[in-house]
């Protein structure tokens, strides 16, 4: 097959997008449940997405009953760590923390993820890289407590925090298993599949529990659907491509931006940020900047194959 060189700087792009959708789904969360539970929220959430998927997988010529078959074990594990157990975490530590704590919390995330690529996948950390961490963590506090960080000595420990401290270490570890444990296959079939898992899994919790399912409004639908497209049929395949091809540690300082992004889409909506607020949005993008000036190289792919790099310890 022919081969074509995708520019790093459009893997950067592609994560930055993700963080963007993901920022936005704060805004679309809150109106998807006021109509739907939380159970209900991220099982039609990813039962849609899944389907649309698989269309585009099937569409592409996929062999996703192959892949079902030979990587069912790796499927599972990717679905039940990165989509089960992170969004039901997720969405039950929000029932009961505020939106700072939350935010926090999930800050730490590039660097605990760093930590444990570190220690269990040896990918070496830059000193730029050490020395963004704390410069962009910085710029999610003033971002999150709106320029005043006498704040966050008033912020009380719930325990939506010690759930949300647990949707943390669940996205960590994802982040780590999806640089392991990917299969050989196109972004867009491992992304089919891994949604599929997860989707059933949070189908059976969903009519478990007992939650009532009703039809959501126009407002709530429309939600629902962009976030399916985009917070999560985009998200997780640009994320998942980052992971492959950045690793897992400079990937996951792209999440610092979440936050900046919800300032942004919040303003959209009204609420406008203050000079500090954009004092602290500026101090992330610096971290960005610092973390990513050293990758300048393209990635090699096979044309119609993985964007995922083959690892010879498969």
């Amino acid at each position: 097959m022919t081969r074509m060189s995708i520019p790093t700087g459009r893997v950067y792009l592609a994560v930055t997008i993700t963080t963007f959708f993901w920022g936005a789904n704060f805004v679309l969360a809150g109106w998807v449940l006021e109509d739907l539970s939380p159970d209900w929220a991220s099982a039609l959430r990813f039962l849609f997405g899944a389907g649309l998927m698989s269309v585009l997988a099937w569409r592409r010529g996929e062999n996703l009953a192959g892949l079902a078959r030979r990587y069912a074990a790796n499927y599972l594990l990717l679905g039940l760590v990165g989509i089960v157990g992170f969004n039901l975490l997720f969405f039950r530590a929000m029932q009961t923390t505020s939106a700072d704590n939350g935010a926090l919390i999930m800050a730490t995330n590039p660097l605990l993820t760093t930590l444990l690529a570190a220690a269990t996948l040896r990918e070496r950390v830059s000193a730029k890289h050490w020395a963004a961490l704390p410069i962009a963590l910085s710029g999610v506090a003033i971002v999150i407590t709106h320029g005043e960080l006498a704040r966050l000595q008033h912020l009380q420990i719930v325990e939506g925090d010690l759930l949300m401290l647990g949707a943390n270490l669940t996205w960590a570890a994802f982040n780590i298993c999806s640089r392991r444990f990917s299969p050989n296959a196109s972004a867009i079939a491992n992304t089919a599949l891994m949604m599929s898992t997860g989707a059933l899994v949070l189908l059976a919790i969903a009519a478990a529990s007992g939650a009532a399912l009703s039809m959501p409004g126009p407002q709530a639908f429309s939600a629902l659907v962009i976030m399916t497209i985009a917070g999560t049929v985009l998200a997780y395949l640009f994320w998942g491509i980052g992971i492959r091809q950045l690793g897992a540690g400079r990937t996951s300082l792209f999440l610092n931006l979440v936050p900046v992004f919800a300032m942004l889409v919040g303003a959209s909506a009204g609420e406008w940020p203050n000079s500090a607020q954009i004092t602290g949005g500026a101090l992330v993008l610096t971290g960005m900047i610092i973390a990513i000036l050293p990758a300048r190289q393209g990635v090699m792919v096979r044309a119609g194959e993985s964007y995922f790099p083959k690892r010879h310890h498969e």
